[in-house]
């Protein structure tokens, strides 16, 4: 970096790049790391759009409520799950649960459960 003055856009840049230098290295050591974060970018988008139309949304409760329902739609997605088709199972089903059954119905849980082989009544 001889010459190059250090305050300069291209100096600043140059700077920049050596000070990620060792979180470049780990990128190049391990092939299953991602270089960029869009996967995660792509699933928050349709949030981070909203969020000025949510942003009076009624009342605090309804804030909340909100919030775990995009979560519930959003971890659906994740594990390859359709959240309509999961929501509506879900909520025929919680009114005759336990509170020690509600782990299985998790958008993990149910994907699994929905993958598994059905037993044979023999």
């Amino acid at each position: 970096m001889a010459g190059l003055p250090p305050k300069s856009l291209t100096g600043e840049a140059v700077n920049y790049a050596l000070s990620q230098w060792e979180l470049l290295e780990v990128y190049l050591d391990h092939g299953l790391v991602e270089i960029d974060n869009n996967l995660v970018e792509n699933a928050i988008r349709p949030t981070a759009l909203g969020r000025k139309n949510w942003l009076f949304i009624g009342a605090e409760t309804a804030g909340w409520r909100s919030a775990v329902i995009y979560t519930i739609i959003q971890s659906c997605k994740a594990h390859g799950v359709e959240p309509y088709a999961n929501l509506k199972d879900v909520l025929e089903r919680l009114p005759s649960m336990t509170n020690h059954q509600i782990p299985g119905i998790t958008p993990q849980a149910w994907a699994k459960a929905q993958r598994a082989p059905l037993k044979s009544a023999a």
